[in-house]
């Protein structure tokens, strides 16, 4: 199968795999705007619990609604852990409502806990922003790499540069005229992507894995046999 026709994940897929990796996210009501960075869980696909610093007032700000939550969005956005151009990946927006979690503890006495439950959900992914299914991302399951991609990322980018070249010996040849640079850009169940760089912009090209992964272990099995691959192939490019 080439690049080209290589399988992605789904737009319900992706949400779930950023919310599964993300480690902040910016919450705005219409009274307050703050920024959480390791405060948030997932309980459930459209559920989310915050616990939120109490001087935010946003504790407050949902006890004098009258119908006791408010109308919120939470804001994600997926950045490529390996330093390339353009280096957001995608961005989630999900709408919904504020409330205070019901007997949900807080991690520390200066926290509240508050619930989100999301009604909408939109996904800016590749300059296009499309709005997702809520049943479909109910039913979604987050990439089995996504917690752990970042570090294989980094650690692929930064001590097997060569690994990165060899990969890109896959690539259709017309595709790396002008190249200067190529990188890791993400890697998920059904391949790894590279971005290739030139002097005029940069240009992404997934390499597929022979079946989607079944969890992280599989991952390093499958990348070894793309490696392998690569050295078999009869073509080799210049080094860039």
């Amino acid at each position: 199968m080439s690049a080209i026709e290589s399988p992605e994940p789904t737009a319900a897929e992706l949400v779930r795999s950023v919310l599964a990796a993300a480690r902040s996210l910016t919450l705005t009501t219409e009274a307050h705007r703050v920024e959480l960075v390791g405060l948030h869980s997932l309980e459930a696909p459209g559920r989310l619990l915050l616990n939120v610093p109490s001087e935010t007032h946003l504790s407050s700000e949902v006890a004098a609604s009258p119908y006791g939550d408010v109308t919120a969005t939470i804001e994600f956005t997926d950045v490529a852990p390996v330093a390339v151009p353009d280096r957001i990946r995608a961005r989630v927006v999900l709408g919904g409502w504020i409330a205070l979690a019901d007997g949900g503890p807080a991690t520390q006495p200066d926290l509240t806990p508050l619930s989100f439950e999301a009604a909408t959900v939109e996904l800016e992914h590749g300059g296009q922003w499309v709005d997702v299914d809520p049943d479909e991302f109910a039913v979604a399951e987050p990439d089995p790499l996504a917690e752990t991609e970042a570090e294989i990322l980094t650690h692929l980018a930064g001590a097997h540069s060569d690994a990165i070249e060899l990969l890109a010996q896959l690539v259709d040849a017309r595709l790396l005229n002008g190249v200067t640079r190529v990188d890791p850009l993400r890697l998920d169940r059904y391949g790894v992507v590279l971005r290739l760089q030139r002097a005029g912009g940069t240009h992404d090209v997934r390499l597929a894995f022979p079946s989607p992964l079944r969890n992280p272990a599989h991952g390093v099995v499958e990348l070894r046999t793309l490696l392998a691959r690569a050295r078999a192939c009869p073509r080799r490019r210049t080094r860039m």
